[in-house]
């Protein structure tokens, strides 16, 4: 039997009472001759976008968006607003006593979460105006340029990924783990299901999320024992690092570990070796063998400040092979859009579930939005037609080509690499303009602006393929999630913008007491040089690019490996013992139906772990702004030591209670 697709989807085929529970092939690739059924009816009409759905995900849009610019400029860390937001949704819901809420939980989800995706587009970029600003008085920033370049940003994200929707959501139906959407659709399911065989999918979800909060609150807040384990805080380790710069570190967070576990050991494994060239080859080889001021350095900067940049090349590199790889799928949206433009696309019915906004009403749309930008560009930041002509080809291009890059992203690991994808976009856009003249102290302006537009739409893709995902497990229409998901963007945007100005205008991002503003400062520093006359390390990005190259030539996925090396060690190791979890209990059995159920239900915790984790992560980072500090005064080597015990606590008591599933 040939398989089924969207022209010849029969409602009849789908069963027609609403499962309480994700199907058993949620996870999995289909067969030839097997559908996917959603929870929701796919040919039924639900309660979705409704004046209560829309209102409350506009109102946590707005909180999530202060929350998340405040904290992620005071820490460093934007916190995924995806998963509280679904929380929030399945508690009021659950207490306003809704009937059948799913729907319009999805709804609140997909509108409230634009406030983690447009925080992490604006505090990445526009923030180094303020740092530059410290040395280059004559550098301004106003609300309207924060406020539209955060909305142009958003609205191309959207527009840009929707043509792409059906092959990342329906065709890749398995192949990709989507760990964070896995987690929230967990957590807005656990609101229809019912007692089972192993206690109640909500009674597990809800145990292993206060497990996992609490665990990531206490030792966040309190210290009881190490957040990282490190060798470098031994006198052995601390010695080898001076003479090798090895280290072998660990993050011991239940968030990290249950998101290792829905990756996978397959790309953990891989993003993990990127991790471990970077960490045990490259750095002590420059610290052994290279300059001089290396030997002085320790191994975290020489991350920070050179192997980094690395991974940097290497993501650019693998993005542009996933781009020419999807080469076809992108041809093949823009003719789709191409043809319903002119009118000759035949007039299909597509059943609710996979119903878009049509591509004649979005490339309409994507018209609009790229004059508005070109607009922007010349009237509100170069005040010169054809450089703004140029920022506007380099922005349009660079942000319809790397949207499949950030969405792969996600997909594989949940973590959008749009930081280093950003700083890439940066030296290239900043190269092209100093030859198209613009530099100075209005080229850093027009970079960091267009920067952040770029930013934004990576950000927006990559975050909305996971409400799209989500939607797709639970059966919402694809159309309203796409069209409401415009407000939400307005909405964060201009949060954002005005909770930036403020907070500039309390702490600064300069001087004693500062905003940390890590990745602006970062992008402030690759900038200035090019900007104002200085050394760029092409030579480091030339061989991330080489490399990814020559992964790619292996049959190793380029991107993963690379994502490995720009993100830290300790935050890659929890990942590969999350993977080795997820397979020890799939393949304790020779019964494979108690694997799969085994596998199912470690699913099941680790989203719990990771919602959890996500929740109390927030409630952790405002105890500590509230004044909080607490310091237990323990020995190192005992916090440490206490560090590696209670993490392998939890690591066994994701094996036990995952291997308590049995057959049906």
């Amino acid at each position: 039997m040939k398989k089924v697709t969207d022209s010849d989807l029969n409602p009849e085929i789908y069963e027609n009472a609403d499962p309480a529970a994700l199907p058993d092939n949620a996870f999995r690739q289909l067969a030839d001759d097997e559908h996917y059924r959603p929870v929701m009816h796919p040919a039924r009409d639900y309660r979705e976008v409704t004046p209560y759905s829309i209102g409350v995900g506009l109102l946590l849009a707005v909180v999530f968006s202060a929350a998340a610019a405040y904290l992620g400029l005071r820490v460093g860390q934007v916190f995924e607003a995806a998963i509280p937001i679904a929380i929030i949704a399945v508690g009021l819901s659950s207490a306003l006593k809704k009937d059948n809420p799913l729907g319009q939980n999805v709804i609140i989800q997909s509108v409230g979460a634009c406030s983690g995706v447009i925080v992490a587009g604006a505090i990445f970029t526009l923030p180094a105006l303020y740092i530059l600003q410290a040395k280059y008085p004559d550098i301004t920033v106003n609300f309207l340029e924060i406020f539209l370049s955060s909305l142009f940003g958003g609205v191309l994200g959207i527009l840009f990924f929707i043509p792409f929707r059906k092959y990342f959501v329906k065709d890749m139906h398995g192949k990709y783990p989507f760990p964070e959407a896995t987690a929230t659709t967990q957590v807005l399911v656990s609101a229809q299901s019912k007692d089972d065989s192993n206690g109640g999918q909500a009674k597990t979800l809800v145990i292993a999320s206060l497990i996992g909060g609490i665990y990531d609150y206490v030792v966040a807040t309190f210290g009881l024992w190490a957040e990282n384990v490190t060798t470098a805080a031994t006198t052995w380790g601390t010695a080898l690092a001076e003479k090798t710069k090895i280290i072998v570190s660990c993050n011991t967070g239940a968030a990290l570990l249950g998101l290792g576990y829905i990756v996978g050991l397959k790309y953990a494994f891989v993003i993990f070796a990127g991790s471990a060239f970077v960490w045990w080859v490259i750095i002590p080889l420059l610290g052994t063998y290279g300059a001089a001021e290396f030997t002085t350095m320790d191994p975290t900067n020489i991350f920070s400040e050179y192997a980094r940049l690395i991974g940097i090349g290497g993501i650019a590199m693998a993005g542009i092979i996933g781009i020419i790889k999807s080469w076809g799928i992108i041809v093949q949206a823009a003719g789709l859009a191409g043809r319903e433009f002119k009118g000759g696309a035949a007039k299909t019915s597509t059943i609710r579930w996979q119903r878009d906004i049509s591509m004649k009403h979005i490339m309409f749309f994507i018209v609009i939005a790229l004059v508005a930008v070109l607009v922007f560009f010349w009237c509100g930041v170069l005040h010169n037609f054809w450089q703004a002509l140029v920022a506007w080809i380099v922005v349009t291009v660079i942000a319809f080509l790397f949207t499949t890059v950030a969405a792969n992203a996600i997909a594989i690991v949940g973590t959008n690499p749009v930081s280093g994808m950003t700083l890439m976009t940066l030296i290239i856009a900043s190269a092209i303009f100093v030859a198209a003249g613009i530099s100075g102290t209005s080229g850093i302006v027009a970079s960091m602006i267009i920067g952040g537009v770029v930013c934004t739409a990576l950000s927006m893709a990559g975050g909305f393929v996971t409400d799209l995902k989500i939607g797709y497990w639970l059966g919402s229409t694809p159309k309203k999630q796409e069209s409401w998901k415009f407000l939400g963007t307005l909405v964060s945007a201009a949060t954002v913008g005005g909770v930036i100005l403020l907070l500039n205008n309390v702490y600064g991002f300069t001087g004693d007491n500062a905003l940390v503003a890590p990745q602006a400062n970062a992008m402030a520093k690759v900038i200035e040089p090019i900007m104002m006359g200085g050394e760029t390390p092409w030579i480091l990005y030339m061989t991330g690019a080489i490399l990814a190259l020559l992964l790619n030539w292996l049959g190793v996925p380029a991107l993963a490996f690379c994502l490995g090396m720009f993100i830290p060690l300790q935050l890659n190791t929890p990942m590969l013992i999350g993977g080795l979890v997820a397979w020890f209990v799939s393949s304790r059995s020779t019964d494979k139906e108690v694997n799969d159920r085994r596998r199912d239900r470690g699913t099941l915790i680790s989203s719990g772990l990771i919602a959890g984790g996500a929740l109390f992560g927030v409630f952790a980072a405002l105890t500590r702004f509230a004044g909080f500090e607490y310091n237990p005064g323990m020995d190192t080597a005992l916090n440490q030591g206490l560090g590696v015990a209670i993490y392998a606590a939890l690591i066994c008591y994701l094996i036990w209670d995952s291997l308590r599933a049995r057959k049906a």
